[in-house]
This record gives structure tokens, C-alpha cells and sequence, in this order.
């Protein structure tokens, strides 16, 4: 079992101020791997200071530092590269293919994308006879979850060690094993002390203590949008920027023109990826009432031929979710489904038949969902598909659309004018058309109650910088 009692602060590893043991669940078999402990308000403090304090000189660092700086990171991480996807599948039970080729490789993928773009990124322009700056803003808090740990720690790191900023990170709790080795490229990388901290911990605690901390500049936050509300009440009386990446109950309109096998198809495994674990899951399917029959038959068929089991064995395509809170909430939105009314097409409550421990969800689709149902409202977070049915395309947007979250939308359609009509139509922040994947260059982030701000690329920068006008300075 691995023991990860210190934090990482001012370029050392040092005792909580108050120990506070805290066990970590390996998901596929329900046992502790790893022990960490949970920070105090006193921790914070410290992390902080030691931001603050690094911020001075880090803040005017010039770009060829911090090129410099990320090149080694970069290198320093590709040598840590199957200790992270290792750490990821057991602390989340992200199957050993997918921890190994997407979720490890987006730390790669980010802070390669952070380097191109620094090494051109215009910091200064003039307007006329002024001269318009950006500058680093300062002390980042940084809080983030455990369905994509490295991915979200890279995406919010990265750019900000780019454009000068320092930083204090709460990794989740939960699955905290990553970030640790991500902690310890860091210093391995030579990142100035006080540069980079991390103080493991709980929300309530932690978390809180961050965001009201009257020396941290901005928080970013990525998590459920019940948290990232608190995060911001939080972090209003100190008037600090606060950007949330939150939930999501993403549409996936399947035209009437559409490849219904391959949409069908690929609408159902991008759904079960991650065991439903993203927050951009196409978890609402919208299909031609018309065809309603042929899409649940190839769904079923999807659903029943996923292989669940053990994430470190070859072969799995859906491993457990995170935890048993998780496990039992989802338990509970499939109930609630039936209890709806809605049509159970594969799946159901209960563990898959062979595997009596761990947190296995079997591959769920629910059919006749309408949205008024509560598996069409609620961001279940599990490998569970609603299908919805539309009469007109029309109805499928104004469907598509009656929700309190906008993150990510799907379209699928024989003919890429009308998929892109539609998909202008989609109050979301990201678009995919015909399965098209994102890129670490697209910035990712929600309208609505999704979130605000962007991360990934030229847009993750703009968050960590603020505006400053020279007037007059050509005089």
C-alpha cells in the first residue's frame, strides 16, 4: 500500500500541520490502496504564502524561461508516464487501454499545446499610442476532480506556469495518487520553489479555505455544479476571478438522414467511455421517433457486448466507477428511471453478473425518455444512456436546448450543412460533428450553469492574465 502523508510546498515535501489520515479505495475491488492525509486551513495558509512569495520573482520571469521550464516538465513526465496511467487506474478504475493511450497522454497533450502556444503568444500590442499588457495574475487556486485527474490538472497548470503565474492545487481526494507523481515532475523539473504547491483535502475544508483566501488571485474550479456555486459564494467577498468548468447533460442529436448503425453506435460507446465518467458524455440521445425500434435494437446490441470487468486486465472496455457514493447514486437514477416509466432497453440495477465486488455498473440504456424524466435532467455520471424520441428537427433542438446545462452537444447527419445549421443551434460550448474529436488547441468550457471561462490552448491562457493599458506610452 502506498503512503503519501506530506505536501508539496515551497519546493519540499512537509507534515500536514494536524495529520489526518485518509484512506484511498482502489474502486475494482473495494480495497485501500493508499493513504494520504487531508489538509487544514493552517496548510493553505502556508501553500499560499509560499505562492506569494514565489510570484514576485516567477511573475516577471521572462518566455524563454518558461519555456525552458516546460520542456523539462514535459520531458520529466514522458519518464513518469506508466507510473501515472498505473496510479490512474487504481485510484479511479479507468480501464488499463483508456488510462494508458487518453487519460495519461492529456497530460502530454497539454502541456505540449501550453509550450506551442507560449512560444509565440503575444503579451504585449500597442493601440495607437498605447500599449495593451498582459500579465500573469498571480496566486492560482486550483481545485480538481478524479474522473479526469491528470487532465485537469494539466489543462489549468500548464498555461498557468506559461504565462507566469504560481500556484496552490487540491487534488481530489479521492483519487489523489496522480497527482502526486505530477507533484513530484514538477520538482523533479526544477519548477521554482513556492511556483508550484499542492495541499491534499476536502472541499469543505481545503477547498474552502482556498477560495476565500485573501492572497489567492483567481480560482479555477472543475467539479459538479453544486460545488463550484460554493467555490464562487466562497470567493466573492475577496472579488477574486473564479472560472468553473462544471456539469453537464450533453445532447446527441441523431438526424434523420444519419448513418443510424454508426451513429447509434458510437453514440453508445462514447457514453459508456470512461464508465459514464465525463462530464461531457452524450447522455441524451435524440433520435427520429420514427426509427425509435431500430435504435433501441442496436443500442441493446452495444450495451450487451461492452466487457466490464477488472480495469487491469486486457480486453476491458468498462471498469468500475469511483466510489461507492457514486455507485449508490447511480443505483438510485436507474431505479428512478424505471420508477418513471421510461423503457429499459439493456442494463439495470445490480453489479454485472460475475463481479461481486468492486463498484460495476452494468452498460445502461433507458428508451421512451422524455424530458421531464428525471435521467433526463440529473447528471447521473455512469455508464446510463436516455434515448429520446422527435417528431420534427426542430423538436429535437428545442429539446436538445431545455436544459440548465450547455457543455458539449453531438450531432450526427448525412449532410455536413445541415449537421453544422444544428449544431449552431446547440447552446453549448462544444460542438461535435460526425464524432468529431476535440483537440488540446479547441477551447473547452460551458455556457449556462456548465460554467464559465475556457480552458485548453490560446483560450486557456486568458483566464490567468490580466489587462493592463499603457496610455500614452508611444509618447
Amino acid at each position: 500500500m502506498r503512503e503519501h502523508l506530506k505536501f508539496y510546498i515551497n519546493g519540499e515535501w512537509v507534515d500536514p500541520a494536524v495529520p489526518k489520515p485518509f484512506d484511498v479505495i482502489d474502486p475494482a475491488h473495494e480495497t485501500v490502496c493508499a493513504r494520504i492525509s487531508l489538509g487544514s486551513e493552517a496548510d493553505v495558509d502556508r501553500a499560499v504564502a509560499a505562492a506569494k512569495a514565489a510570484f514576485a520573482t516567477y511573475g516577471m520571469s521572462s518566455r524563454e524561461e518558461r519555456i525552458a521550464l516546460l520542456e523539462r516538465c514535459i520531458e520529466v513526465y514522458q519518464s513518469r508516464y506508466h507510473d501515472i496511467a498505473e496510479a490512474i487506474r487504481m485510484e479511479m478504475g479507468a480501464p488499463k487501454g483508456l488510462a494508458e493511450t487518453a487519460q495519461a497522454h492529456t497530460g502530454l497533450g497539454h502541456m505540449q499545446q501550453a509550450l506551442d502556444v507560449l512560444r509565440n503568444y503575444e503579451f504585449e500590442e500597442d493601440l495607437g499610442p498605447h500599449r495593451i499588457i498582459k500579465e500573469p495574475i498571480g496566486v492560482c487556486g486550483m481545485i480538481t476532480p478524479w474522473n479526469w485527474p491528470v487532465n485537469q490538472i494539466a489543462c489549468k497548470v500548464a498555461p498557468a506556469l506559461a504565462v507566469g503565474c504560481t500556484i496552490v492545487l487540491k487534488p481530489s481526494e479521492i483519487a489523489p495518487l496522480s497527482a502526486q507523481i505530477w507533484a513530484e515532475v514538477m520538482h523533479e523539473a526544477g519548477v521554482p520553489a513556492g511556483v508550484f504547491n499542492m495541499v491534499n483535502g476536502d472541499g469543505p475544508t481545503v477547498g474552502a479555505a482556498l477560495s476565500k483566501h485573501p492572497d489567492v488571485d483567481m480560482m479555477s474550479f472543475t467539479g459538479s455544479t453544486r460545488a463550484g456555486t460554493q467555490v464562487a459564494m466562497n470567493a466573492a467577498p475577496t472579488v477574486k476571478r473564479v472560472t468553473q468548468e462544471l456539469g453537464g447533460k450533453s445532447p446527441n442529436i441523431v438526424l434523420d438522414d444519419a448513418d443510424l448503425e454508426d451513429a447509434v453506435t458510437r453514440g453508445c460507446m462514447s457514453m459508456f467511455m470512461n464508465s459514464g465518467q465525463s462530464c461531457n458524455a452524450p447522455s441524451r440521445m435524440f433520435v427520429p421517433a420514427a426509427r425509435l425500434a431500430e435504435v433501441e435494437a442496436i443500442a441493446r446490441g452495444v450495451a450487451d457486448a461492452v466487457v466490464v470487468g477488472d480495469p487491469a486486465e486486457e480486453g476491458t472496455q468498462l471498469g468500475p466507477v469511483v466510489s461507492e457514493a457514486q455507485f449508490n447514486k447511480i443505483q438510485g437514477l436507474i431505479q428512478a428511471g424505471i420508477d418513471e416509466g421510461a423503457t429499459l432497453v439493456a442494463g439495470g440495477t445490480g453489479r454485472p453478473a460475475g463481479l461481486e465486488a468492486g463498484y460495476y455498473v452494468k452498460p445502461t440504456v433507458f428508451s421512451g425518455v422524455n424530458n421531464t424524466m428525471t435521467i433526463a435532467r440529473e447528471e447521473i455520471f455512469g455508464p446510463v444512456l436516455a434515448i429520446l424520441p422527435y417528431e420534427s428537427e426542430e423538436e429535437a433542438i428545442a429539446m436538445a436546448n431545455d436544459t440548465p446545462y450547455g457543455l458539449a452537444g453531438y450531432v450526427q447527419s448525412g449532410d455536413i450543412e445541415r449537421a453544422r445549421s444544428v449544431g449552431r443551434r446547440i447552446r453549448a460550448g462544444n460542438i461535435h460533428i460526425n464524432g468529431a474529436p476535440g483537440g488540446y488547441e479547441v477551447p473547452f468550457g460551458g455556457f449556462k450553469q456548465s460554467g464559465n471561462g475556457r480552458e485548453w490552448g490560446e483560450h486557456g491562457f486568458t483566464d490567468y492574465l490580466e489587462i493592463k493599458a499603457l496610455e500614452g506610452f508611444a509618447a
